[in-house]
């Protein structure tokens, strides 16, 4: 792909970085002929007047608005401008500018490019670490995709759909949003494996509110999550691959093999055990299959782990569970008649006892499920790796 190295601009957004953010830009100057800083509001120095002279361009809200509103503001200038890829990168000099090189060979228009941080470094903290696996499984469940670092600020991302896609996230929970409704747009992911700096523990100033914002993309992971559960299509923009009953009717071998090593991680096998429990103690008469085969397809989950673990739930014993605990939170006590007449003479009230009861049970039992396929999964996990070295 022919480009034009005006097309391409780097973008930091900066919020009340004064110490870091000169430094940061010059640098990234020197590998980029655009840069643009998002003053998002700082109140710890006037950025216009620290880049005067510079030829940095400063757009400045006159407020805190968020991360996300800084990146959406300074597309929309790298649009005005006849930009077509933008390149961000944090203000606080946790990424190293040296790495835009890295970028520039993959910019693609269909492509979203994400800084892979190397963890391997000294300082990262241990919520870091965690967030990232956790956000990792989310976009896994919505796209059916797997990217090393969905919370890396240093990304690449193309102008051209960017306009395109409806986001709501204004703050971190922009980030979050963008890749998946990129990938449901059609777009693809690279990755690029970058560096990272942690300044020790005391010495840290981030403007992460870990209450707020941590709320904020849990929200926006569950949104998402529930739209990959409805039923209809998501808008591409990129027409779509080769669907999976076409490679079925082309190679059988291929597409069951795929079905067999679909999200097959620990993480995802446990996440495929708790949705097949909780569907399989559900009082879904006769349509357990059913909705498991739905549930799975539609958060690209194992299916073959989510349809045999159900079988846990087959009656009697967890039906019957389900009923006893359901009519005791309905009557305050248990249930001892279990004859024919007693169950299915009354089968309305037995079908809410069940339902009332796999409330509680299901849940529990997923989550055990889940816990005991992770460990299962990942003790043979490190056994094969053990044994093929």
């Amino acid at each position: 792909m022919d480009i034009s190295k005006d097309t391409i601009w780097c973008v930091i957004p900066a919020y009340n970085n004064s110490a870091t953010v000169k430094a940061v830009a010059l640098a990234c100057q020197r590998m980029v002929e655009n840069v643009l800083v998002v003053d998002d509001g700082s109140i710890d120095a006037d950025l216009s007047g620290l880049f005067q002279g510079t030829g940095i361009f400063v757009l400045r809200h006159p407020c805190n608005l968020g991360k996300g509103r800084a990146i959406l503001s300074a597309f929309e200038h790298v649009s005005s401008k006849g930009g077509r890829f933008m390149i961000t990168l944090d203000a606080d000099g946790q990424h190293y500018p040296q790495d835009l090189e890295k970028f520039l060979p993959l910019l693609d228009e269909g492509a979203l490019i994400v800084g892979c941080r190397d963890f391997s470094c000294e300082n990262i903290p241990a919520k870091s670490r965690f967030g990232r696996r956790f956000s990792n499984l989310w976009f896994r469940l919505e796209t059916g995709r797997d990217c090393a670092d969905t919370q890396s600020g240093f990304r690449v991302y193309p102008v051209k759909y960017l306009s395109c896609l409806r986001l709501a996230g204004r703050r971190y929970d922009f980030e979050t949003e963008v890749l998946t409704r990129g990938v449901w747009a059609g777009l693809t992911i690279k990755e690029v494996p970058i560096k990272v700096w942690y300044p020790p523990a005391g010495q840290r100033r981030s403007s992460f509110h870990p209450l707020a914002d941590n709320l904020r993309i849990s929200l926006m992971h569950c949104g998402l999550v529930l739209r990959s559960l409805a039923p209809w299509p998501h808008k591409r923009l990129i027409p779509a691959p080769e669907t999976a009953w076409a490679q079925f009717l082309r190679d059988p071998r291929v597409f069951m093999r795929s079905l067999l090593w679909e999200n097959a991680s620990p993480a995802g096998l446990a996440a495929s055990a708790f949705a097949g429990v909780l569907l399989g103690a559900l009082p879904l008469i006769s349509s357990h299959t059913l909705a498991i085969l739905y549930v799975t397809s539609r958060l690209h989950l194992n299916k073959i782990m989510a349809l045999a673990i159900q079988n846990i739930c087959m009656p009697p014993l967890v039906p019957v569970a389900c009923v006893e605990l359901g009519y005791y939170m309905r009557h305050g006590r248990w249930l001892t008649d279990l004859s024919w007449h007693a169950v299915f003479g009354h089968i309305g009230a037995r079908l809410y006892d069940w339902l009332l009861g796999s409330l509680v049970i299901a849940p529990v039992l997923a989550a055990i499920s889940a816990g005991l396929v992770y460990v299962v999964a990942a003790r043979l996990r490190s056994n094969g790796k053990k044994y093929a070295a």
